[in-house]
């Protein structure tokens, strides 16, 4: 008999808590997501079975010389892993959008409107019993308004460490929410006529233009924001690999294996952060409705930022494109496109909003740059 006891304690089920097992239905409720409606899978998937190992009692997968806490603490808290991610992206990015049109550049910072907006939510919400936030906690859950999950996480894990579950979470999951959050905002905010305007055919760019642009936005990032260079830095190195078609190898490893390796890696030490004493918190629900409300700031910000320039220009911008300033690569954009369709059959938005949706991408990587700068 006592020989069952022992055996009793030593098993997962002896030590099981309501805090784990609740953990392990958030996971569970990440990979159905994920599986089922193909919101982010790419990222959702292992982050959500991260949370469910790290929740598993006695597995002992984060504790230190465990698995999960090799992977965070050589990729995560380091910022390597968000870098890496960043390179890859700059590999996969087209800048001829944003070339052919610049005034778009004017979407993308617009969008950025939301991560400031909720910075001072954050500092707000400290009135609310049981949340209180530093200002580098503010700083680190106001970046999800970025919609960039690589940048949101490297913040964190640079000034708010012990948020970087929740706000990678956070981050990934609006921009999954893509497709539902925004079409409601772009539609209160323009009108059917609005929506109908068709935009003029993009200016052709030269390869001379497109390989010239990523180092002069390092070179202007690096000397004006240095806090800014390690995530433009990469970013921008990846699309000059892509550009010169000179390291074609190189470049397509960036784009493929490298990246998707990385990605695992990332989302298996994220979801291990979703541990139930750390996650269940109120800290964790004002994070949840901050981001939130940061996305949906941003992409009222580029949409009503399209109709303030139509009141000065003869060139009209279609408004439903500044809401692909939030980044969200490509998604954004891909929803922008649908909804103009839906408007005009024959409107056809989607290289018109790549334009904002990768200066979005340059836009939170700046706003992490002076967050980083200002509170670092």
């Amino acid at each position: 008999m006592e020989t069952l006891i022992t055996l009793w304690h030593t098993t997962g089920l002896y030590a099981l808590t309501v805090g784990m097992l609740a953990m392990i239905v958030v996971g569970l409720v990440l990979i159905y997501l994920a599986v089922v409606h193909k919101f982010e899978p790419l990222l959702l998937l292992p982050i959500g079975f991260g949370a469910v190992l790290t929740n598993i009692p006695l597995a002992g997968l984060n504790d230190d010389g465990g698995l999960l806490y090799y992977l965070y603490h050589v990729g995560v808290s380091t910022g390597v892993f968000p870098l890496i991610i960043f390179l890859g992206v700059g590999a996969l990015t087209d800048f001829s959008a944003l070339l052919g049109n610049p005034r778009v550049l004017l979407l993308g910072a617009a969008a950025q409107f939301g991560i400031f907006a909720t910075l001072l939510g954050a500092i707000a919400l400290n009135w609310v019993p049981a949340i209180e936030f530093t200002l580098e906690q503010a700083a680190a859950i106001a970046i999800i308004g970025g919609a960039d999950g690589p940048t949101a996480i490297y913040l964190s894990s640079r000034i708010a460490p012990e948020l970087l579950g929740a706000i990678a979470v956070s981050a990934y999951s609006y921009m999954a929410l893509v497709p539902i959050i925004q079409p409601p905002i772009m539609r209160l905010l323009t009108s059917q006529k609005e929506r109908k305007i068709r935009m003029v055919q993009l200016k052709p760019v030269s390869k001379r233009a497109r390989i010239l642009f990523p180092l002069m936005v390092l070179l202007l990032t690096a000397l004006l924001l240095p806090t800014a260079a390690p995530l433009i830095g990469m970013f921008c190195f990846g699309n000059l690999m892509r550009e010169t078609g000179v390291v074609e190898r190189l470049s397509k490893t960036a784009q493929n294996e490298l990246i998707n390796i990385v990605t695992i890696f990332l989302g298996l030490a994220v979801g291990a952060q979703l541990s139930a004493e750390t996650f269940l918190t109120a800290q964790t629900l004002g994070i949840l409705l901050l981001g939130a409300t940061a996305f949906v700031l941003g992409t009222a910000s580029g949409v009503l930022m399209a109709k303030l320039m139509n009141l000065v220009s003869t060139t009209k911008i279609n408004p439903l494109i500044g809401a692909a300033g939030v980044s969200a690569v490509p998604m954004a954009a891909r929803v922008v496109n649908k909804e103009g369709l839906a408007a005009d059959p024959q409107n056809f938005l989607l290289m018109h909003a790549m334009g904002p949706n990768v200066a979005g991408v340059l836009g939170s990587a700046v706003a992490a740059g002076v967050l980083l700068a200002l509170v670092g």
